[in-house]
């Protein structure tokens, strides 16, 4: 993935790039809009919705004239739709934070009819709180100001497929879209890029939070985000990371030391810092709820991730992986505690895969 030499090799990959102006990212036909109240025909075809463009009125097509879309309220749009054999390669996207929760991105590979990939847009690029955060990961980079990026590669033979639903009681305008895509071969022992987003809240006492269960075929698991707001003070990161591997019972066979630990902190974190395969941030010690606050008390919101770029956890038949809640009590003893822990799971496997579970109601997923 990081060998800098093979970008000098010549391939017979084509490039597109699928965009409000070029819906379907044809060859030679970006930029294309016009502004006026009559809809784009290929627009409507793909069955986004039309807004005029005043700003470029003077100037006409070729202006900037429908950089963006509107999102309809409580309906699912399209944004890519194309049936070739190809690779995502990156995408990016932009809109209004508050969104984050409300927005639910899947993403369908082949003949699928149920989706590999399901989240809220904000989770998925390690947003979990509806705040726009700064992170600087290989795989998902957030640049200033909710800039989302993504570059986890995503292989598909026949088809691909996103869709953005609009949980929202509003419209939701100026959502912002550019995705990038290589027509290709894809080699046979390439397997499919997945992510699902997961919520407990409150975490039953006593129970270890999930961050993803029901996988069947083989792959690799590259890594998860968590958003995780305490509702007890003092440190909360005690629990081990635990994955269960290919017929794994009560015992797994990756377990790790603690949660500050697995996110490649120490000692109770006791700073914040976002590199490229890790990172962790205390949003109310950043203050992005008003005045800066101290670490670990009642309230405060954790975002923490970890890629598995380098070092992915190899399943042949089935994983689960969980995380313990583990805090302090008095006389030095451990407390199992019972947050509100969100998380999303990455990672490639063989088809067909599992259906996912039900993903909850727009106040299930909401921020409170």
């Amino acid at each position: 993935m990081f060998d800098l030499a093979g970008i000098t090799k010549l391939t017979q990959g084509v490039t597109r790039l699928f965009t409000p102006e070029n819906v379907y990212g044809q060859k030679g036909r970006g930029g294309m809009a016009y502004p006026g109240t009559e809809p784009q025909p290929i627009v409507q075809q793909i069955g986004q919705r039309w807004d005029d463009c005043p700003p470029a009125r003077e100037l006409g097509q070729k202006w900037k004239v429908r950089p963006s879309i509107t999102l309809p309220a409580g309906q699912t749009t399209v944004i890519p739709n194309t049936e070739c054999s190809g690779r995502i390669q990156h995408i990016w996207c932009t809109v209004d934070q508050k969104r984050y929760r409300d927005l639910i991105v899947r993403m369908y590979w082949d003949s699928n009819e149920f989706p590999n990939v399901e989240s809220p847009i904000g989770d998925f690029f390690c947003c979990g709180f509806t705040k726009a955060l700064n992170i600087a990961s290989i795989p998902i980079n957030v640049n200033p100001t909710g800039g989302l990026n993504c570059y986890f590669p995503m292989p598909f033979r026949t088809a691909a497929r996103i869709t953005i639903e609009n949980r929202g009681t509003e419209d939701c305008s100026g959502f912002y879209y550019a995705i990038t895509m290589e027509e290709c071969a894809v080699a046979p022992d390439e397997v499919y890029f997945h992510a699902k987003f997961r919520r407990t809240n409150p975490l039953p006492y006593m129970q270890d939070y999930t961050i993803i269960d029901g996988i069947r075929g083989m792959g690799h698991f590259v890594g998860c985000h968590m958003a995780w707001q305490q509702n007890n003070d003092g440190w909360w990161g005690e629990g081990e990371i635990k994955a269960f591997i290919d017929g794994d019972e009560e015992f797994p066979t990756y377990c790790g030391t603690g949660t500050e630990d697995y996110f490649g902190g120490a000692w109770s974190f006791n700073g914040n810092y976002s590199a490229p395969f890790m990172g962790y941030q205390d949003l109310m010690s950043l203050g992005y709820y008003g005045a800066a606050r101290e670490m670990n008390k009642t309230g405060n919101r954790h975002s923490m991730y970890r890629f598995h770029i380098m070092d992915p956890i190899r399943f042949r038949s089935d994983l689960k992986i969980t995380m313990q809640a583990l805090g302090w009590r008095s006389e030095w003893r451990y407390l199992p505690l019972q947050d509100d822990i969100a998380s999303v799971a990455y990672w490639y496997q063989t088809a067909p895969h599992a259906k996912f579970e039900a993903l909850g109601d727009r106040d299930a997923l909401e921020v409170i």
